[in-house]
């Protein structure tokens, strides 16, 4: 009888476990598909018209857009993410990691994450208060909503379907705000080069600011950007509570 129940107990986690292997296989799939197409489509399909009055001066080409540059990230990590589930491991504390599991959790703790959600939570937050300010209504000739949602919208959904099918290690946090901070600094200094060398801000939000307020924007979203590393880790922290102790047991 109890070897009975104890095989039953492993049976039902045996195929626990594979559900989430194959829930798992379908949104790393699933996004690697959307976002590439997403990439491929903006670059390919999407031409803004040329003009010396606005943001669409052609410097710089898509890659002065943080969307457009978070949407190659995402690419590339759910690709790094498809790759592991079949060559690397997502198990809970490996005797050894693979350097594929360890850059996926790295690109998804440092960069992936919390720039998908700042991308996301700033576009629709400024999109609220005024449209003209981030996409223009006269664009919506030329940028699908379809392509909208795929770039500003599903980023965090298939972020957060990904903090609850994948575990992952977070880095020290030193490590983490170092590399999300590098990244951050360097877009910022990317913008000035593209205003020193266009004339013109990448988003009209930046046009009506004020250089008091635009120093406070960009410490505003410096700040922000950080908050919401601190904020991937603490939920990690809650979604993975068992398997962290289970991980932090067996390093000991």
């Amino acid at each position: 009888m109890v070897k009975n129940k104890s095989a039953a107990v492993h049976a039902a986690d045996a195929l626990n476990q594979g559900i989430y292997k194959a829930l798992r296989i379908l949104v790393h799939l699933t996004a690697a598909v959307q976002f590439s197409y997403g990439v491929y489509y903006d670059l390919t399909y999407v031409k803004f018209p040329e003009s010396k009055s606005n943001m669409h001066n052609s410097f710089g080409g898509k890659f002065k857009y943080l969307t457009f540059i978070n949407a190659i990230m995402q690419t590339v990590y759910y690709i790094i993410s498809l790759i592991n589930d079949f060559v690397g491991t997502n198990e809970v504390a490996p005797k050894r990691t693979p350097t594929i599991r360890k850059v996926k959790d790295y690109l998804m703790s440092a960069l992936a994450f919390p720039v998908a959600l700042n991308v996301g939570i700033s576009f629709w937050t400024l999109y609220a208060i005024d449209r003209e300010l981030v996409l223009p209504r006269v664009l919506d000739t030329v940028f699908p909503s379809w392509l909208n949602h795929v770039l500003h919208t599903n980023i965090v959904v298939f972020m957060i379907l990904e903090l609850f099918t994948s575990f992952r290690a977070y880095p020290t946090r030193s490590k983490g705000l170092t590399g999300l901070s590098a990244f951050v600094i360097t877009y910022l200094i990317w913008l000035h080069v593209v205003k020193h060398y266009s004339g013109f801000w990448v988003y009209p939000v930046l046009e009506v600011l004020q250089l008091p307020q635009r120093i406070v924007f960009f410490v505003a979203l410096f700040a922000f950007t950080l908050c919401l590393y601190l904020f991937g880790e603490f939920m990690n922290n809650i979604v993975w509570e068992k398997e962290l102790k289970l991980a932090h047991r067996k390093v000991k």
